[in-house]
C-alpha cells in the first residue's frame, strides 16, 4: 500500500508514517503552534495534520522534498512578503527539509489565524 493509501485518525499516527530523520521538525512544527494555540484539537483534515478552533487553523505536510505549511489563503496572503525564498501559492508555504523551520514566522502566521477564528462564525 503506497501512502496516499493510507487513512490516518491522529497526528501521532500519521507521525509514524513519516522517516524518522524528519519527524523531530516535524515534532518542532507541532509544538510551535500549540504553543501558540493550546487550546486548538488536533485532527486530520484531508489526510494532514492540522489545528483547528471554529474551523482549521493551519494544516501541515510532509512532501517529498519540503514541509507544506497551509495556512489557508488568507494567512498566505498576510503573510507572503515574508516568505523570502520560500516557494507559495495561494494556500501553502514551502519549508526546505533540510532548513530550520521559521519558527517567528510560523508563530505570526498561526496567531493571526487564531485571532481571525476568534471573528469567525
Amino acid at each position: 500500500m503506497d501512502k496516499s493509501e493510507l487513512k490516518y485518525s491522529t497526528i501521532d499516527e500519521y507521525f509514524t508514517t513519516v522517516p524518522i530523520s524528519i519527524r523531530p521538525k516535524l515534532e518542532e512544527l507541532r509544538r510551535i503552534i500549540k504553543e501558540v494555540a493550546p487550546n486548538a484539537k488536533e485532527v486530520i483534515s484531508y489526510q494532514m495534520p492540522a489545528f483547528k478552533m471554529k474551523k482549521v487553523l493551519v494544516y501541515f505536510a510532509l512532501q517529498r522534498h519540503h514541509i507544506g505549511f497551509y495556512p489557508t489563503s488568507s494567512g498566505i496572503d498576510k503573510f507572503k512578503n515574508e516568505f523570502g525564498d520560500y516557494q507559495y501559492s495561494k494556500g501553502a508555504v514551502q519549508f526546505p527539509i533540510d532548513e530550520p523551520l521559521p519558527i517567528e514566522l510560523i508563530q505570526k502566521i498561526a496567531k493571526y489565524r487564531l485571532e481571525e477564528d476568534k471573528v469567525a462564525k
